[in-house]
């Protein structure tokens, strides 16, 4: 038995164990410390509510001042409207009503209907203004959010699940939109409803009112105990929120992986744990709910009753000054209502406030982000470039005292093209990087027609280089876009004259829609060569002087590549190259090989040069060559 057959066969042996034994698959299961709590999340458990993030949060309300202005005052004038009706009710019950005065009942229910159709008028406007406030606050985050991700180095991306980069965008942000556009003129106008009509009841009758004021310790109480059980309960609803969106991002990504290793059941075991985990959170900040809010509004109910006892018989048989008129009594039982009915209102606002605080914590922390270097606020533009590159004693490191590349110096004159090959991990892709400036060396310095990348702007740098990566990625959109993604302003003429030059037009106004066929990251309408055959024509259109094939051709067959031979002879010429190689016929034509094992350059020298040293270079070249046109396996 060979060595592959015997590597396939143990490979097959674990799949069906995994797969067929319901041990081995729990065991799995708990090897994987799938539920450790992330330094964020553990971050995540700080106090509910703090002034510094309502202020920031209310920093994004100052470009629209005059709806938030105008938001407040509509909301004040909510929160008087009802106590006033109730107000107006009692007037009208003591004075017209008892006196059997007609023209005065009337009048009265003419100011009546006027006043609703102002409270009317004031919930419309208040409504739309705190609608438009919201999404405009939401709109901004989200803008700026975009923004600071487009800024972050290459590092936070390799650091950072997809899925909590998404979760920002969406669930956090969203309930900040809603704290915004409910919570804040919600709770005013609560509070302001409870203030006048405790006013009111006091100014009538300051006895009953008192019995209220007995109650307001024990609801204080109630409610400091349900903001500190609800509040740790959203703390964990997010978190494990977060969690499922990142898995959810994670396994769609990596479906096919998951189908060909037979791991579906041991994945789903995983999202159960964390669904089951998110739905315990759901159901205990239900059970918070309903223990709390009960006890709340028993409260009021029980305050109430004691109320309609004391002032139905001070109605009916006292005198003096516990005697209540009936007028009073009506209006005393409204406003009674209209001072407890707030106390849920706020305790559900305030959940969404807590929910809202979360939000802004992790959103914040990330717009706050200082990234690990970024470009020096002496930093030139680059107005030319003649392509000459040159690494000087560079070292570099992804963690700290893990070094990923020694001690690398070269130089490429302008026009060369440089293959990097090694075995996975030598260091090639983090060579490109570094030329890229998508990180920054060590030690050492990467200079570019002599000046160090230290001293140039990134996006003068990066609009005057192009790069075709080995995952081919497309955008959503059409073929066009996606070929004049780098020059948006390109014409069809151009893009066809890329296509062309590339020798592969044909394939592409062979689609149903030719040139407007709709692809996308996962598109199925084209093939993986067609794909990479696009990335190539977008890195040709931008016409860059120095180019980056991070194993480009990796995808494409033999017929393909014949056929992209001439096309990457023309993109090439007059430019300088850095090939990440992976065929045998692009290292054939470099002018200068860089071998890489561990981080560091062993060998160097043209593809000839090296196979007639007979070392590593040959020795790699006589194992997994073939054929003259086969791939050279050295990655």
């Amino acid at each position: 038995m060979t060595r592959h057959q015997s590597h396939f066969n143990s490979v097959a042996a674990r799949r069906a164990q995994a797969r067929f034994d319901p041990e081995a698959l729990d065991k799995a299961r708990e090897a994987i410390t799938f539920f450790r709590p992330l330094e964020e999340d553990r971050e995540a458990d700080r106090a509910p509510l703090k002034a510094s993030l309502i202020g920031r949060i209310f920093t994004y309300t100052r470009p629209y001042a005059a709806r938030r202005n105008w938001l407040f005052v509509l909301t004040f004038a909510r929160g008087l409207q009802l106590p006033v009706l109730a107000w107006m009710i009692g007037w009208t019950i003591n004075g017209p009503i008892a006196g059997r005065n007609l023209p005065g009942i009337f009048f009265h229910t003419a100011i009546y209907l006027a006043l609703v159709l102002l409270m009317l008028l004031t919930l419309h406007f208040r409504q739309r203004f705190a609608l438009e406030l919201g999404e405009a606050v939401a709109h901004d985050m989200r803008r700026q959010y975009f923004e600071k991700l487009t800024t972050l180095p290459m590092s936070f991306f390799n650091k950072t699940k997809f899925g909590r980069i998404i979760s920002r965008m969406t669930s956090d942000i969203e309930s900040i939109r809603v704290a915004v556009q409910d919570v804040a003129f919600v709770i005013t106008i609560q509070a302001v409803q409870m203030f006048v009509a405790a006013i009111l009841m006091a100014c009538y009758n300051w006895k009953l009112f008192s019995l209220m004021l007995v109650l307001v310790p024990v609801i204080w109480v109630v409610n400091e105990r349900y903001r500190r059980e609800v509040s740790h309960r959203l703390r964990k609803l997010q978190e494990t929120w977060s969690r499922l969106a990142s898995t959810l991002a994670e396994s769609v990504g990596g479906i096919r992986v998951t189908q060909a290793f037979v791991r579906q059941e041991i994945n789903a075991g995983f999202f159960r744990k964390l669904v089951n985990a998110h739905g315990d959170n759901n159901v205990g900040v239900a059970h918070a709910s309903a223990v709390f809010i009960p006890l709340l509004q028993m409260k009021s109910q029980l305050f109430l009753g004691v109320t309609a006892l004391l002032s139905g018989y001070g109605a009916l048989c006292w005198r003096g000054t516990m005697h209540i008129d009936v007028g009073d009594l009506v209006m005393f039982f409204f406003l009674a209502n209209f001072f407890f009915e707030p106390i849920q209102v706020i305790g559900n606002q305030y959940s969404q406030a807590l929910s809202a605080m979360a939000g802004a914590e992790r959103l914040f922390r990330l717009i706050d982000l200082e990234p690990e270097w970024s470009d020096s606020p002496s930093a030139q533009a680059l107005t030319t470039l003649r392509g000459q590159v040159q690494f000087d004693g560079v070292w570099f490191e992804y963690e700290a005292g893990r070094p990923v590349l020694n001690d690398i110096s070269f130089v490429a004159q302008p026009g060369q093209t440089v293959a990097l090959v090694g075995h996975t991990g030598s260091g090639k892709t983090s060579i490109v990087g570094l030329l890229q400036k998508f990180y920054l060396p060590l030690r050492g310095r990467v200079l570019v027609d002599g000046v160090d990348l230290r001293d140039v702007t990134s996006p003068s740098l990066h609009a005057r280089m192009g790069s075709v990566q080995q995952n081919n990625f497309l955008f959503a959109g059409s073929v066009l876009d996606n070929v004049r993604f780098a020059r948006p302003e390109a014409t069809v003429q151009d893009v066809c004259a890329t296509l062309r030059s590339l020798d592969c037009l044909d394939l592409f106004e062979a689609l149903p829609a030719g040139l407007q066929t709709q692809v996308g990251e996962t598109s199925a309408a084209l093939s993986l060569g067609q794909r990479q055959l696009i990335c190539f024509a977008r890195a040709l259109l931008a016409d860059p002087r120095i180019i980056v094939l991070d194993e480009a051709t990796s995808a494409i067959d033999s017929v393909t590549e014949a056929r992209l031979q001439r096309a990457l002879e023309v993109l090439l010429e007059g430019r300088t190259a850095f090939v990440v190689a992976h065929r045998l016929s692009t290292i054939r034509k470099a002018d200068l090989v860089l071998v890489l094992d561990q981080g560091r350059i062993v060998e160097r020298g043209t593809h000839k040069s090296l196979v007639a040293e007979g070392g590593v270079y040959a020795g790699l070249y006589r194992e997994f060559v073939h054929g003259s046109e086969a791939p050279l396996a050295l990655n």
